[in-house]
């Protein structure tokens, strides 16, 4: 279900909560006239501040819901805007086909990295959840007080304190420690697993705080130091053309084992983007790394 679907019957349930206060409020009134006044006007009192503070509540989470609301329909926006390709009825590949387990029915088309194809996104980012704006601000904060398209340093304190510059196997990147952590757990896997990949292996950037390209509201998750673009023999996966270099599709696996999120499922594909998911910064917080 959409979570714009949900703002309908809060309203209603806050409509009852107005209604449920006015008529405590009545009643505490109308029971003034007995002797025990004070004391049903003291449970009346207590009745209405939890009433309050519940249609506090939901109120918050209407307006919520309605930013994200909003933000999916400005994604949507620029998704038509870009003419972004449909995946429907395109040769479908998974990391299976990519690997085969000693298949040696592997066409000339597939043998270099960076051959671009197209995948099944339903392969990945099982049980992983894309990390949205609300979750980050909730889990990190923010990273400063305003943002333009352009990268800007990170001036919140605490956020600051977490970050650090590491070389990670062939890349050298700035972000925030318990990523970097993760990044060498998955740079060691590939280096024994995929050598020709490792060493292929560039980036394009982690760390820079600015808008989502195009938005005038989404933060982009390299403000907080835990997304990361790659690119193989120096050379970038298209944005939003549906198709994905292979060498990518090898490191999607990878990634998706230390529970990050591939961008090449987004709506606007992007399989240079590498996010760590919601599920994986709420267990560094509960093990108190954040």
């Amino acid at each position: 279900m959409r979570e714009g679907t949900f703002i309908g019957p809060i309203i209603i349930a806050i409509g009852l909560l107005v209604a449920a206060i006015a008529f405590a409020v009545v009643g505490a009134v109308m029971e003034t006239a007995d002797g025990s006044a004070e004391l049903r006007m003291s449970r009346s009192e207590a009745d209405i501040a939890a009433l309050e503070r519940e249609l506090g509540d939901l109120k918050k989470l209407m307006s919520e819901l309605q930013e994200e609301q909003a933000r999916l329909s400005e994604e949507q926006a620029l998704a038509v805007a870009r003419g972004e390709a449909s995946l429907a009825g395109q040769l479908e590949v998974s990391a299976s086909d990519i690997t085969g387990g000693g298949d040696e029915n592997f066409g000339p088309s597939i043998e270099r990295m960076t051959e671009v194809g197209t995948l099944d996104k339903m392969a990945f980012n099982q049980g992983i959840s894309q990390p949205r704006n609300r979750i980050m601000l909730e889990v990190l904060g923010h990273p400063r007080s305003s943002y333009t398209q352009d990268c800007a340093p990170v001036t919140q304190e605490k956020l600051k304190a977490l970050m650090e510059t590491r070389q990670v196997g062939p890349i050298k990147v700035t972000m925030i420690r318990p990523a970097l952590a993760s990044l060498e757990r998955i740079m060691t896997k590939l280096e024994a697993t995929e050598p020709e990949v490792h060493a292929a292996l560039g980036t394009a950037g982690a760390l820079c705080a600015r808008l989502v390209r195009g938005s005038k509201r989404s933060v982009s998750n390299h403000s907080w130091g835990t997304a990361i673009d790659l690119k193989l023999e120096g050379r970038l996966d298209g944005f939003g053309d549906g198709g994905t270099q292979f060498g990518l599709i090898l490191l999607a696996e990878l990634f998706n084992e230390e529970g990050w999120y591939w961008g090449a499922a987004y709506n606007r594909e992007d399989s240079m983007h590498f996010e760590v998911g919601v599920e994986t910064l709420r267990r560094w917080q509960a093990e108190g790394d954040l």
